[in-house]
């Protein structure tokens, strides 16, 4: 029989986790990766959001964006 266990996290240190410096270079690590990946023409913006830190992923050129509107370059190039 197993007991119900209880975990309350404590939120504030929670989102103090997510917007950390770590946090920042591991997701701009990670994008940099996908950036390389699609080669010229994109670019990856790190930014600080209300919760967490996030990494917006996206085209620079002409050719990029259309590379991304025909094929979904970015999400196939996330997996």
């Amino acid at each position: 029989v197993m007991n119900k266990i209880k975990v309350k996290l404590n939120r504030s240190g929670v989102r103090e986790m997510l917007k950390s410096a770590e946090m920042q270079s591991l997701l701009a690590e990670r994008a940099q990766a996908v950036v390389n990946r699609l080669g010229d023409g994109y670019a990856a913006d790190p930014y600080v959001g209300k919760n967490r830190a996030n990494v917006s992923i996206h085209p620079e050129t002409a050719k990029a964006f259309r590379e991304t509107y025909k094929e979904n370059s970015i999400l196939k190039a996330l997996r």
